[in-house]
Order: C-alpha cells, then sequence, then structure tokens
C-alpha cells in the first residue's frame, strides 16, 4: 500500500461505459477518492459500494469525485452500477496494471485488498485506508481526511 505523503501515480483507464479515465485531468480541479475493491456483486464489495453512493453528496461536497477500481471486466462493472445505481464511474483493470501501481495487491494474487486512498488536487496521496472486512469504515475516514485537505496546509 502506498504511504500518505506520496505522489499518486498518473494513470489513464478504461471505465465501465468504455470511456477513458485519466488522473491528471483531475489536477488542480479535485480530490480524487480511489477505492480499489476485490470483485463486482460479492456481498462486501456491494456494501462498500454502496456505502460510497449513499455519501456520494457528501463527498462531493468537499470537492471530490470517487472512482472504484476492480479487476472485473467494463461488462461486469455496468451491471454493478446499474444494478445498485452507482453515481460514480468504475475502472476496468482486470490486467492489475493500476492495482499494481497503486500497490493494492495481496499475497494471493487474485485477493485485492481493500484499499482506498485520498488523493489531494496537487496528486498527492493525503490518506491511505485498509480495511479488508470492515467496509462500511472507509467512508467516515475518507470524509474525516476531506475534512483535514479543507482545514489547511497539515497534512491529513
Amino acid at each position: 500500500m502506498l504511504k500518505a505523503g506520496t505522489r499518486a501515480p498518473e494513470f489513464t483507464a478504461t471505465l465501465e461505459d468504455g470511456s477513458t479515465f485519466d488522473l491528471a485531468s483531475y489536477r488542480g480541479k479535485k480530490h480524487v477518492v480511489l477505492y480499489f475493491y476485490p470483485k463486482d456483486f460479492t456481498g462486501g464489495c456491494t456494501a462498500q459500494a454502496c456505502s460510497f453512493r449513499d455519501n456520494y453528496s457528501l463527498i462531493g461536497k468537499h470537492d471530490a469525485v470517487i472512482v472504484g477500481v476492480s479487476g472485473d471486466s467494463e461488462a461486469s462493472h455496468t451491471s454493478f452500477k446499474d444494478k445498485y445505481q452507482l453515481p460514480f464511474p468504475l475502472v476496468a483493470d482486470p490486467g492489475r496494471r493500476v492495482h499494481k501501481l497503486y500497490e493494492a495487491v495481496g499475497l494471493i494474487p487474485w485477493m485485492t485488498p481493500r484499499i482506498t486512498y485520498v488523493i489531494d488536487k496537487e496528486g498527492i496521496i493525503r490518506t491511505a485506508i485498509r480495511h479488508d472486512f470492515r467496509v462500511k469504515e472507509h467512508v467516515p475516514e475518507v470524509i474525516e481526511a476531506l475534512e483535514a485537505i479543507e482545514a489547511g496546509p497539515a497534512r491529513a
């Protein structure tokens, strides 16, 4: 897992709708909440995605966007997003290139750790969160990190 204070690795990847997500395009504009999860439609991942969905407006009020990343295909992401009415994009990373950039790989290659990064507008990781089983803990910690960014120059 990358550490807070580290520059977030730049990447471009394909989203569920076939469009492109480019992290650099948010530089100077929005904070990015980048969360890695194991698999669409599993219990924990669905609960986590719905937790982000239910707090989407609150996170948006902190001038942040949410982006989910898993190794699932674009088609799987489209179904998952539609079924649970997720208002944020999902990166399809079947080759796990983005996972590797962000050190979101487990001891067992197919077991993705549940990691969330809060990246500020300058492209610095301000907070790195890992809770593999307490899936709903990510959102309160994300909001706390965003509030710390807004509070001033001290690193969260």
